[in-house]
C-alpha cells in the first residue's frame, strides 16, 4: 500500500491475470556493451556466443534494401506485408494467404496462444523445449503439460499420450532450442498427423536452413493436407536479421485468417520487410552461413573433445555444452569477456548453450573454458 495525495492506494499486481504476476520475464542473451560496462573490458574485444546469431551479420543485398528503406520511414509499413508476402509465395510454393507474419516467429507464437488457448485450455510441449511455449500458456491461463525429455529431445509417444480433451495446441521445436536435437521428419508428419481434431500442432523451424536437405521435411506442403498446422520460421537466424524481428507462419488459409485477427496492425516494420525480402532472395549468403556453421560446429566439437568436455549433439548453430556448475563458470566466462547461454531455467543446471561463432570467438571461448576447468 502507498499514500499520495492523502489517499492510500495499493499497487496493480493484484489486477493484473494471476498468469501474468506468475511469469518470470523470458531471459535474453547479455549484450556486448552492458558487460564491457560491467567489466570495463573493450567491446572490440569481447566475444558474445549468447543468442544464436548469425557470426557472418547481414546479407550485402539485405542491408543495401535496408538502407534503402529509410527514406520512407515516415510512412506507415505495408500492414498486409505483400512484397514479403509475395516472396515467400514464390519461394515456397504458397499463397498469400497461407502466411501471416510476425514481429520474429515469436510474435506468431504468441498469436497462437491467443487465438487458441486460454483458461480451460491446455497446450502440450515437451521438457528443454523453448521458454515461449510454456510463456504463452501462462500469459493466457492455459495449462501447461510439459512432457519429460527422451535424451534431451522430443518423446513423440509421451506427448502424444499426454494430450487431453481440452488440449487445444502441441508445440514442438525441430531443431529444439536449447538443446539441438532434430527428429526425423518422417516421425514428425506421422506425429502431427496423428493428433485430434480439436488440437492445433505448430512446428517451430527456426532453425531449419541449417539442415542438411536430407534431414528436412517438406513442412510447408503439409500444411495443404493438415488444417490444423501451423509452420513457424524466423529470418533472425541464418539470415542475419535478428535485430530487426521478421518471421513468419505458414498454414491453411482459415488458420491464418484467425492469426490475422489479432495480430497487431503493422507488426513488422518498413526496414525489415525489406531487408527480409532481399534475405529471402541471397541464397549464397545462406549457403555462406551454413557451411560456415559447419565448420564452426565441427571445430567446437573437435575443441570440447579433446578438453573431454561433455555436449548434446547439436543439428542448429549452437551447442548445450555441460560443464558441472553452469552458474559459476558462465560467471568465469563473464569475467574474460565471454558471453554465453545459461540454461538452468530450462532445467539444465548443468549445461550452458554456446552458439557456434567465428573461428577466433570459437577458439576464445575453448580457451578461455579450459582455464576454467584446469585443462589448459
Amino acid at each position: 500500500m502507498r499514500e499520495r495525495d492523502g489517499v492510500t492506494t495499493a499497487g496493480c499486481e493484484p489486477l493484473a491475470l494471476p498468469g501474468v504476476r506468475g511469469i518470470a520475464p523470458y531471459q535474453t542473451g547479455k549484450p556486448i556493451a552492458e558487460l564491457a560496462r560491467e567489466t570495463g573490458i573493450a567491446e572490440a574485444d569481447i566475444v558474445k556466443l549468447a543468442s544464436n546469431e548469425n557470426p557472418l551479420g547481414m546479407s550485402p543485398s539485405a542491408i543495401a534494401a535496408a538502407a534503402a528503406a529509410l527514406g520512407e520511414l515516415a510512412r506507415y509499413p505495408d500492414g498486409a506485408g505483400f512484397d514479403l508476402k509475395a516472396a515467400l509465395s514464390a519461394k515456397f510454393g504458397l499463397t498469400l494467404a497461407h502466411i501471416v507474419l510476425g514481429n520474429g516467429s515469436n510474435d506468431v507464437l504468441d498469436i497462437v496462444g491467443r487465438v487458441f488457448l486460454g483458461p480451460g485450455t491446455s497446450a502440450v510441449y515437451s521438457q528443454h523445449a523453448f521458454a515461449v511455449y510454456g510463456l504463452v500458456c501462462q500469459a493466457v491461463g492455459a495449462e501447461r503439460i510439459e512432457v519429460p525429455a527422451r535424451d534431451y529431445g522430443h518423446d513423440l509417444a509421451a506427448m502424444r499420450a499426454a494430450i487431453r480433451p481440452d488440449t487445444r495446441v502441441v508445440w514442438i521445436a525441430n531443431p529444439n532450442n536449447p538443446t539441438g536435437t532434430l527428429l526425423a521428419p518422417e516421425d514428425v508428419r506421422e506425429f502431427v498427423f496423428s493428433l485430434p481434431e480439436h488440437v492445433v500442432a505448430v512446428l517451430d523451424e527456426a532453425y531449419t536452413e541449417y539442415l542438411e536437405p536430407a534431414q528436412r521435411g517438406d513442412s510447408l506442403a503439409w500444411i495443404r493436407q493438415h488444417p490444423r498446422l501451423l509452420v513457424t520460421r524466423t529470418f533472425a537466424k541464418i539470415h542475419g536479421l535478428a535485430g530487426l524481428r521478421v518471421g513468419f507462419g505458414a498454414g491453411d488459409p482459415a488458420l491464418i485468417d484467425l492469426c490475422n485477427r489479432v495480430r497487431q496492425p503493422f507488426n513488422v516494420n518498413s526496414i525489415a520487410l525489406a531487408a527480409a525480402v532481399a534475405a529471402l532472395g541471397d541464397e549464397d549468403f545462406v549457403a555462406r552461413s551454413a557451411a560456415a556453421n559447419r565448420e564452426g560446429m565441427a571445430q567446437m566439437r573437435a575443441g570440447l573433445d579433446a578438453l573431454g568436455v561433455p555436449y548434446i549433439p547439436s543439428f542448429a548453430n549452437f551447442l548445450a555444452v555441460e560443464v558441472g556448475d553452469a552458474a559459476v563458470v558462465n560467471a568465469g566466462l563473464l569475467k574474460n569477456g565471454v558471453i554465453v547461454r545459461p540454461v538452468a531455467g530450462y532445467g539444465m543446471p548443468r549445461h550452458l548453450r554456446v552458439s557456434i561463432g567465428l573461428p577466433h570467438e570459437n577458439q576464445h571461448f575453448l580457451d578461455v573454458l579450459a582455464t576454467l576447468l584446469g585443462k589448459a
